[in-house]
């Protein structure tokens, strides 16, 4: 949401979870940006995401549950995984097992589906394979050899310019420049033995003469170089245009022409030799799937007895919070037909029965909001400490509750919180009398615009809030009973 008038929002949470593998000092900064022309910048801790990217982190830092709102634990997908984290160890040994077979099984049925379709495809195929290696082989490539070339080439189209100037060059370094030195070696000759220092610059001077004279004949050698004949100009250019033929066809340098020949030899012997490798990985296949069934097998043994016990535990948690005749079940289906996926043959719903002669439902069918929130709370008790979202929000669970069932939350709310962070937003006293910390959020209008505030309230202040919210006004009475309801605290 964008306020009227502003052309963007800006919403920055820090939250801090030093355990994380993301965090930074300690610290995970989530930020996102909304304008009004419908750009989204999304960042976690200053890398750019987006929003996807973003939605899939944080459902597993913060989990928002309220009267419309559909969370991980109401996806059927999400079950196995808790039921699994709350069998624990036991389960996921063997789990671990079969991901590892189960991701072999995947890549060997990958490879068995790339068999090339039928004979004639398969034949039309080689020969185009076969084509392209045998002429990729016949070039007879070197790596380097390109810029060889291209560099005799460049030398041969400007052979008449380079003649010239090395033909200059070779001229004056031997009429002029061997002669002027030679001119100054005889003339320092004759004073050599009047002072050391004249015998030194007599040897730097002759030292310059021979160097002169080397390069001298090193020009006039090379000028004897840049000769090409007809039939190797012809050469030259052939070669380049087959290189850069093969570059447009098979990759941009040499190294990746050759690179490519490499894998056409290896698809090649393979076409030749489909039936007899296909034979071969549909045998490791088999075998694969029977180690995987054994442990699937294994998984739902195990999966079924701990089931009964989270759903026990959890019909305990409703008779608590005054839901007697509801019926929490973990129900698992084990695939006959050996559909393997990553948990093995098992699916995992939880479902629940409500009242006696109803029938079972799944959780995101249950119409009851009141029913909803008591119900999640069960649940949200009993996987407290293997829930690995660490941060829970519950916006307004609290409708439809009153009295007795009331009390019941917020003791279970209390239970959750030791183990995670719990934010709540409220209309019960009895619910809001539970938190360590209270804030108030209230509505002002400042300059003709509606602005929100939060404040953390004192524990006299909370008292106040809790009495307003339990009787409608600050009254005796209603203050006794707010302290009473705090009285937890003391």
């Amino acid at each position: 949401m964008i306020r009227k008038g502003e052309d963007h929002s800006y919403i920055e949470a820090c939250i801090f979870m030093p355990e994380n593998e993301n965090a930074v000092d300690g610290n995970i900064i989530v930020s996102r940006e909304i304008y009004s022309n419908g750009r989204n910048l999304c960042k976690i801790n200053g890398r750019l995401v987006t929003v996807n990217e973003l939605k899939e982190f944080m459902k597993n830092i913060i989990d928002i549950h309220g009267q419309n709102d559909n969370q991980t634990i109401l996806e059927k997908s999400s079950h196995i995984g808790y039921l699994d984290s709350f069998i624990g160890k036991e389960i996921n040994d063997i789990k671990l097992k079969y991901r590892e077979l189960y991701n072999k099984y995947n890549e060997i049925k990958e490879e068995l589906k790339n068999n090339y379709g039928d004979e004639k495809e398969r034949q039309r195929k080689l020969d185009l394979l076969r084509y392209q290696y045998e002429e990729i082989e016949a070039s007879n490539l070197k790596i380097g050899e390109d810029e060889k070339l291209e560099e005799q080439r460049k030398i041969m189209l400007n052979s008449e310019k380079i003649t010239e100037n090395l033909k200059i060059t070779d001229e004056a370094l031997s009429l002029q420049t061997i002669d002027s030195i030679n001119i100054a070696i005889k003339a320092l000759e004759k004073i050599e033995n009047i002072d050391n220092i004249y015998s030194e610059k007599l040897s730097q001077v002759k030292s310059i003469y021979y160097d002169v004279q080397e390069l001298a004949r090193d020009i006039s050698g090379l000028n004897e170089e840049i000769y090409f004949d007809d039939e190797q100009r012809n050469e030259i250019e052939t070669r380049l245009d087959i290189i850069f033929s093969l570059k447009r066809k098979y990759g941009n340098t040499i190294e990746e022409i050759i690179n490519y020949k490499e894998s056409l030899e290896k698809e090649i012997y393979e076409i030749e030799n489909v039936d007899e490798i296909n034979s071969k990985l549909r045998k490791e296949l088999q075998n694969i799937e029977a180690q995987m069934q054994e442990l699937s097998i294994k998984m739902n043994k195990i999966r079924i007895e701990k089931a009964k016990v989270l759903s026990e535990n959890i019909n305990k948690e409703l008779t608590d919070l005054e839901m007697p005749n509801a019926t929490f079940n973990c129900n698992i289906i084990f695939n006959e037909i050996n559909e393997f996926n990553k948990n093995g043959l098992d699916s995992v719903e939880f479902l629940i029965k409500t009242n006696i002669g109803d029938e079972e439902k799944p959780l995101i069918k249950i119409a009851s909001g009141g029913e909803m929130s008591r119900i999640m709370l069960a649940i949200k008790s009993v996987l407290a400490n293997v829930d690995k979202v660490p941060i829970l929000i519950f916006d307004e669970i609290d409708t439809g509750i009153s009295g007795k069932a009331a009390k019941a939350v917020s003791e279970k709310m209390r239970k959750i919180a030791n183990n995670h962070q719990l934010l709540a937003i409220t209309h019960l006293a009895n619910i809001a009398a539970k938190a360590d910390y209270n804030y108030y959020i209230s509505k002002i209008v400042e300059n003709e615009k509606t602005k929100t505030t939060v404040k953390k309230l004192t524990e006299e202040e909370t008292i106040e809030e809790i009495a307003r919210i339990s009787n409608g006004e600050l009254t005796k009475i209603a203050i006794e009973h707010a302290k009473e309801l705090r009285s937890w605290k003391n």
